[in-house]
């Protein structure tokens, strides 16, 4: 049995850069979903899809967490914000650097997590596979973070592995 193998949409160059192999419509969508995020990070930055964007820091101590969550909130923000727009930046051209790169892991695991949020996706759960059953009006949330798992799953790959 043959099985279907993709290209990564990222590959380590011998000189140390990357090579972005990411067609264009994959590069608009990425595109309306980070600004998506970035919006929603200016607008609602306490809105119930970003909380797994700012963890908190102490479980036990509804006081503490909340002080930890007024003087870190705004620098996680800033720090996602920045990372969107270095990744922004970085779509137009073929060929990125691994500080373009460790952007992108920031940006696209801030994708996933409040796509996580919106599919209750959880450690506790079964499998993706069972909520995709369970809730087929959600196949298009789902094909969002199948999309940016998988691209993040090629930007680290490329950022650990060698020259392809």
């Amino acid at each position: 049995m043959a099985f279907f193998r993709r290209t990564p949409a990222v590959k380590r160059r011998p000189d140390g850069d990357f090579d972005l192999t990411l067609d264009a419509d994959r590069r608009d969508v990425l595109v309306s979903l980070l600004r998506q995020l970035d919006e929603l990070l200016d607008t609602e930055p306490d809105h119930p899809n970003l909380k797994r964007l700012r963890p908190p820091a102490y479980l036990d101590d509804d006081e503490a967490d909340a002080a930890y969550q007024l003087l870190a909130g705004e620098e996680l923000r800033e720090s996602r914000k920045q990372s969107i727009d270095a990744v922004m930046a970085s779509l137009g051209r073929d060929q990125l650097s691994e500080g373009d790169l460790w952007a992108w892991v920031q940006a696209l695991n801030g994708v996933r997590l409040v796509v996580g949020t919106r599919l209750d996706i959880s450690e506790d759960e079964r499998g993706p596979m069972f909520r995709r059953v369970r809730d087929p009006e959600d196949r298009p949330l789902w094909a969002v973070y199948d999309f940016t798992t998988e691209l993040q799953h090629d930007v680290v790959e490329a950022l650990s592995g060698s020259v392809s």
